[in-house]
This record gives C-alpha cells, sequence and structure tokens, in this order.
C-alpha cells in the first residue's frame, strides 16, 4: 500500500463512484474551500497493484508554530470493513502527515449506521457497522461518540425526502399542518421563484446572524458547482397580501357577527356555552386577520414591488438535490415561506427525476423537549426518512506537539 497525490480529474474519476461519494469530496468543493482560506490535498490510496483503491480532499490550517489541523470532509473515501488494510493505511496515514507537519486528522466519512422514519423509529440497520467501528478503533482513529445534535464539523443525521412516488402521493403524505401552511403561503401571496443569475445576497441577509461563513463561501459554491447549484427565493406580493387579508377579515367578521346572533337566539344554556366557545376562537381570528390587514397595507405601501422574505440554496450531486442552506425573514414566518419553498424544490426535482432531496441536518433526538425541535418538526414534517451517519472519527498525528498545542489553548481559554 502506497499513499499518493492525485490529480483533481483522477480524484473525481475515483470519487463519483465510490459508495461513500458525496459533493464534499469533489475538485470543485476543493476550490470553494481554497477561495475560503483553507490549505487543499487531494490524497489517494494505491494497492501493491499501483490501483486506487481509496482517496479524499484534504483541508488544512497552520494553528500552532507550523504545525497543521486537517479535517476530510466527509471522507476518507475508503473500505473500512477490511481490519487489516484499515490498519495498514492507519500506519502509513500517521507515518506521511506527521512528517509534513501535521497534529490531527479529523475525518467523518459518508458511512450509514442506520435509517429511521420522520419518528425516530428504526426501519433498517448497516450489518457492518459494528465491524467497521472496530477496525477504525483498531486503527487508532478516536470516536467522537454518538452526538445527537451538532457537535462535530457534520451532523449524524440527515432527512431526505425520496422522490420514488407519483408527486400527488408525495404531498399527502408530508403533514397535514405542512400542507395548510403551503396552502396559506400561496394564499397570501407568497411567489417561489429560481434565481438563474445565483445572486445569493438576498438569502445571505437570512442567514448571516445564524452562521459563521461569509457570504463570499456561498458565492464561491455557486461559482463552483454550476451549473449544479439552484437559488430559490420566497417573494410576497404585497398587493395580494392586502388582498388575501381583506377577504379573510371581512370573511370571519361576517361569521363572528352571525354567531353573536345566535347566541342571542339559542334556548339551551348548554347549547349557548358551545356557541360562546366559537365566538370565543372567532374573536381570536378577527384580531389577527385585522391586524395582518394593518401590516399588509403598511407592507403594500412601502414595497409596491413586493419583496423578498425566504431564500434556499441547493446543490445538485450525483442524480440528487442536497439542500445547502436557507433561511426566511422572522417578521414574516407567519407566512411560512421557508415551508413553500421547500415543497416547490421537492416539486421541481420529481419532475427532473431526482432520487431524493436532502434536506440536510436535523438531531438525533426526536422528543418534543429536544431544543432543535423547531427545526425538526420543519423538515420532518415532509415525510422524510432519517439518515443516521456513523460520525466524527480523530487521528493524532503527532502527540506532542497536538499535547501541547491543547494545552496552551487550555490555559487561554481560562484567561
Amino acid at each position: 500500500m502506497k499513499i499518493i497525490t492525485l490529480q483533481p480529474k483522477e480524484f473525481d474519476n475515483y470519487t463519483i463512484k465510490h459508495p461513500y461519494r458525496s459533493y464534499y469530496q469533489t475538485s470543485a468543493y476543493r476550490n470553494v474551500m481554497k477561495k475560503y482560506g483553507w490549505g487543499v490535498h487531494y490524497l489517494g490510496v494505491i494497492d501493491d497493484s499501483e490501483e486506487l483503491i481509496g482517496a479524499s480532499l484534504i483541508l488544512y490550517k497552520e494553528v500552532f508554530m507550523n504545525n497543521k489541523i486537517a479535517y476530510a470532509p466527509r471522507g476518507i473515501l475508503f473500505d473500512y470493513s477490511k481490519s487489516q488494510l484499515v490498519k495498514e493505511f492507519s500506519v502509513r496515514l500517521k507515518n506521511l502527515l506527521s512528517k509534513q507537519g501535521f497534529m490531527l486528522l479529523k475525518i467523518d466519512p459518508y458511512i450509514p449506521c442506520s435509517i429511521k422514519n420522520k419518528k425516530g423509529e428504526l426501519i433498517n440497520i448497516n450489518n457492518d457497522i459494528n465491524l467497521i467501528m472496530a477496525n477504525l478503533k483498531n486503527a487508532d482513529f478516536m470516536y467522537k461518540g454518538k452526538n445527537l445534535y451538532f457537535e462535530n464539523e457534520k451532523a449524524r443525521f440527515e432527512a431526505i425526502v425520496l422522490l420514488d412516488k407519483e408527486l400527488k402521493d408525495i404531498y399527502y403524505q408530508i403533514n397535514k399542518n405542512t400542507r395548510h401552511k403551503i396552502k396559506k403561503a400561496t394564499r397570501c401571496g407568497v411567489e417561489v421563484y429560481k434565481d438563474d443569475s445565483l445572486d445569493v445576497t438576498e438569502l445571505y441577509k437570512f442567514i448571516k446572524d445564524k452562521h459563521t461563513k461569509p457570504l463570499e463561501y456561498y458565492q464561491s459554491l455557486c461559482e463552483e458547482f454550476k451549473p449544479n447549484v439552484n437559488l430559490y427565493y420566497a417573494r410576497l406580493d404585497t398587493e395580494k397580501f392586502v388582498i388575501s387579508s381583506k377577504e379573510a377579515y371581512e370573511k370571519e367578521l361576517d361569521r363572528n357577527d352571525d354567531l353573536a346572533v345566535k347566541i342571542q337566539k339559542v334556548g339551551s344554556s348548554d347549547d349557548k356555552k358551545k356557541l360562546l366557545n366559537i365566538k370565543m376562537e372567532s374573536d381570536r381570528l378577527v384580531s389577527i386577520y385585522k391586524n395582518d390587514l394593518v401590516i399588509a397595507t403598511d407592507l403594500l405601501k412601502k414595497n409596491p414591488q413586493g419583496l423578498i422574505i425566504a431564500g434556499a440554496l441547493s446543490i445538485i450531486y450525483d442524480n440528487a438535490a442536497y439542500l445547502v442552506i436557507d433561511g426566511f425573514d422572522k417578521e414574516r414566518s407567519n407566512l411560512n415561506p421557508s415551508y413553500l419553498i421547500k415543497w416547490n424544490m421537492i416539486s421541481d426535482y420529481h419532475k427532473a427525476n431526482l432520487k431524493y432531496f436532502n434536506l440536510n441536518a436535523v438531531s438525533g433526538d426526536f422528543s418534543k423537549e429536544n431544543k432543535y425541535e423547531g427545526l425538526n418538526e420543519m423538515k420532518l414534517s415532509f415525510n422524510p426518512i432519517v439518515i443516521e451517519n456513523i460520525g466524527e472519527f480523530e487521528i493524532i498525528l503527532n502527540s506532542l506537539s497536538y499535547n501541547l498545542y491543547k494545552r496552551l489553548n487550555k490555559n487561554k481559554d481560562k484567561k
């Protein structure tokens, strides 16, 4: 076995056929991360017959006295089921990278552990996962744990909408409340469109406060992955919003008046009590719809051409679509633009005959007490399956330098 440097074309030709492939392990992603300030390297593994049996994009940064920490995003692409092969690979990897000034390498190969339904119930399991875990451990890869949240570089759990059914069947398997939100968004004048210019400036306004990556990162993604990038925006037609708000308010007001008349006429105390409860709910809706009308009127005055209230960026890779990032105007969240965008993406990708739409990360905690329950509710309401990935491992390449680096950083944190 020997570790070599690969050329971009060699790397892409190998990775696109590998069972653990992902768009993170492509030359396009390498170009993005290079622009974003990371050192990059294509690593290849050949056997004694000089056949390529493994590869990975390695990202790295110098962090301490010319020593580097490296990360293989959704890599390394390798057969981890063969114990002796993994052990030999580990030894050669440590020897090579330690000589090149690397202290630590993180990996998180795209290996599924299990498949769950939207409730977190087990559907299927990878029969090789225990063997793979044991082989990695025996080869000195330290496991970061079966994290349920977002502690590592990449989340362990991803929500995936399968596109192998009729579109109407996919729609009616969506949570009823979510279907209601999709309809409400449309009724209120929210319209979804694709921005072929791939101008992510508006999208970045919605995501800049919750993510650390700069605008340039997303601009680079669009540039490097073109034409396999889709940028969606939800635009509020403010004139339609006024019309729909006025109709909803007037309709509920008429209903409220009818209820008031019925309460005066009803004889039975039980029937009166039921009507009073209905009337109280109607009073609440009248207040909400009146407030919506005030807001809608003000928005029309300030934004007669409409305004963008949500956006989403996705990458198509290997006959599937991947949601990279999405965000929305929190002040307009009651219009449910993110739900409508996701449904439009599902519809478009179904028409394009893609295999599935990966909605990206969810928490592995499916309880209502989960602090990320809002994120889970949004994505799991589209009736996805949930893939549990193996997670993150670390291998120390230079223990002396790394332990000193950790000690110094620990002391800095205490100051």
